[in-house]
C-alpha cells in the first residue's frame, strides 16, 4: 500500500509523525526495552514476539488505510536528536458533520516517563487536529483511576467538562471515565 498520509510536525524536542515500515527497528526495541508496569494504567513491558516485521507493515498500511477513511490517525513520538521512538499520539473521529468531533489517546513508554516528552506530545498534536484534521472538538476519556493522565490533559489546556458513568469497558467492567475537551477556538 502507498503511505499517502504524511503529516509531520516538530517541536524543540520532538518529531510526530505516521509510523513508517522503516521504523520498525526504533519501533521494536523501545517496546521492548520498556520497564515493568508502573501502576494499573501502564502496560509496562510486553510480549512482542508476535510483532515481525511483516506483522509492522500490515499495522503502517491498517494506520493508513484509518487515515485516509477518516477513522483514526495514529502518530509516532520520535526524539528529535537521536530519533527513538518514545510512544504514540492517536486521535478517532467521533462525528463529522456539524460536529468535527475527535477523541484523543497518547501514551509513553514508561522509560521516558517524567520528561515533559507527554505534554509536549500531546499539546503539537493538539495542534495537528485542529489545523491539519479539522476537528473542533477533541476530547480525552480517561479512567478515574489515572491520575497522570488526567494531569497531562489538563497541562495541555484541556477542560474537565464530565464523569460518563459505565462508559469504556475496561479491566473486565464498564468503567467510569472523566472527559475532558479543548476546542479549536482555544488552541494555537
Amino acid at each position: 500500500m502507498e503511505e499517502t498520509f504524511n503529516i509531520v510536525s516538530e517541536t524543540e524536542r520532538l518529531v510526530i509523525k505516521p509510523l513508517k515500515k522503516a521504523d520498525y527497528n526504533n519501533w521494536l526495541h523501545e517496546f521492548e526495552s520498556r520497564y515493568p508496569s508502573q501502576h494499573r494504567h501502564d502496560q509496562g513491558k510486553m510480549d512482542m514476539s508476535d510483532c515481525t516485521l511483516e506483522w509492522f507493515h500490515r499495522l503502517v498500511d491498517k494506520h493508513q488505510e484509518l487515515a485516509l477513511q477518516d477513522i483514526a490517525y495514529v502518530f509516532g513520538v520520535f526524539r528529535k536528536d537521536d530519533g527513538k521512538h518514545l510512544g504514540m499520539v492517536d486521535f478517532s473521529t467521533l462525528a463529522r458533520d456539524d460536529f468535527q468531533w475527535g477523541r484523543v489517546g497518547y501514551s509513553i513508554h514508561n522509560q521516558y516517563w517524567r520528561n515533559g516528552y507527554g505534554k509536549e506530545s500531546v499539546k503539537e498534536a493538539l495542534n495537528i487536529a485542529f489545523k491539519y484534521l479539522n476537528f473542533h472538538r477533541i476530547e480525552a476519556h480517561i479512567n478515574i483511576a489515572n491520575q497522570p493522565s488526567s494531569k497531562l490533559a489538563e497541562s495541555v489546556g484541556m477542560e474537565y467538562e464530565c464523569t460518563r458513568k459505565g462508559f469504556i469497558y475496561e479491566f473486565g467492567q464498564w468503567t467510569d471515565n472523566l472527559v475532558y475537551f479543548k476546542n479549536s477556538n482555544e488552541c494555537c
